[in-house]
């Protein structure tokens, strides 16, 4: 924390003058958080960047000069969010100056329809930034999950005598051994994952827009547009408030999938997922995650009833309330609790978390099992039968 020395009009009650920088420093803290009466004399400080766009031009600069990254990119969120600089992003020479990151990325996607001409390739630029850092950062470790999992369900239980996986096999079979004839019966044999030519699995990935799922939306965009590009996979993403967005052919590039979204407005999930149940085809072969808060604007009993369908005709159905690092996410408890009596769990998990669980899902094991192993906490217990 910087104390500034305020001035002989008004003393701010530290007997302390700045200098030099620091007077900059305290005054780029001051024109963002000393915006609301405080402090012991009872007055309120000047800050605020007004309207001016050089002014914001300025305090931009400044930050970028004193403070690392990291903080530049809390200051610019506390900025857009306190003093309500939406209006500036509309403006290209702005919109260039700011530093990216996901939540300027996920304020431009809800101000989307707002976007002058002028704006708009500035604005695909700076989403391109950040997809491209996401992309960096995940994209490695969901190909080699998927790879890992698609092998393994891909192992023959029958295989020819060569393929025969020797140690995987013994492995599996050690309550058969005869101690009388030091030998292991190999009840089943297990063989080795052959190359996975065809389309192991159906990936539905269904996309909550409203506003409260915004940094969400920007990662599953991402995501989405790494899984649909394995062979191995059939990977459709949908988005949805209280109509059904299929951004399927879009999938080759995320930045087009982020601007096919559209964030805010109401949310019919029960359509949504009528939608991705017109989808499956191979049900014991398809995994729908479903990302979403849970509040729901449609027919609340209807999606509780679909999603007991699916999961009866083998589908893997998963509600993922949040893909974010942030913390813990706001969500609807009866409806997560709902789902889960139906065999649907619901959870928050991190990016870095999302190939493991992808992978869990492939290999059909129980995601309530991999939630805990993974430190996942679950919305509440599924309740069999």
């Amino acid at each position: 924390m910087v104390l500034g020395g305020g001035s002989a009009a008004e003393p701010d009650g530290t007997g302390v003058r700045l200098g030099g920088d620091d007077v900059r420093i305290d005054a780029a803290l001051s024109a963002l958080y000393d915006i609301t009466p405080s402090g012991r004399h009872g007055r309120a400080r000047q800050g605020g960047l007004g309207a001016s766009a050089p002014g914001v031009a300025r305090w931009l600069g400044d930050i970028r000069t004193f403070f690392p990254s990291s903080v530049v990119q809390v200051m610019q969120r506390d900025a857009i969010e306190r003093l309500h600089l939406q209006q500036m992003l509309l403006e290209p020479e702005m919109l260039a100056s700011i530093q990216p990151d996901i939540h300027l990325v996920a304020t431009l996607l809800e101000l989307n329809s707002m976007l002058p001409d002028a704006t708009k390739a500035t604005a695909r630029a700076v989403v391109r930034i950040v997809a491209d850092q996401i992309h960096a950062r995940l994209a490695d470790s969901v190909r080699q999950a998927v790879t890992g999992a698609v092998n393994r369900s891909a192992r023959s239980r029958r295989p020819r005598l060569n393929d025969v996986d020797w140690n995987r096999t013994i492995g599996a079979n050690l309550r058969h051994y005869l101690p009388e004839h030091k030998t292991v019966i190999p009840e089943k044999l297990i063989g080795y994952g052959r190359r996975q030519n065809s389309i192991a699995r159906d990936i539905i990935l269904a996309i909550d827009q409203s506003g409260s799922m915004a940094e969400s939306v920007v990662f599953a965009g991402v995501l989405g547009s790494v899984l649909a590009s394995l062979r191995t996979l059939r990977t459709s993403v949908i988005a949805f408030d209280t109509a059904v967005v299929d951004l399927t052919e879009q999938m080759d590039d995320p930045v087009d999938v982020l601007f096919g979204v559209q964030l805010g407005g109401g949310t019919d999930i029960n359509a949504a997922v009528a939608y991705c149940e017109s989808l499956v085809t191979r049900p014991n072969d398809t995994v729908l995650i479903l990302l979403s808060d849970l509040f729901e604007g449609g027919v609340r009993d209807g999606l509780v009833n679909r999603m007991a369908h699916l999961v009866r005709s083998g589908v893997t159905c998963i509600a993922l309330l949040a893909l974010s690092d942030e913390g813990a996410p706001s969500f609807d408890r009866d409806h997560a609790g709902a789902l889960a009596a139906v065999g649907v769990p619901s959870f928050a998990c991190t990016p870095d978390q999302f190939p493991d669980l992808i992978a869990a899902a492939i290999d059909r094991v129980d995601i309530e099992q991999w939630a805990g192993a993974a430190g996942v906490t679950t919305t509440a217990p599924a309740v069999n039968g």
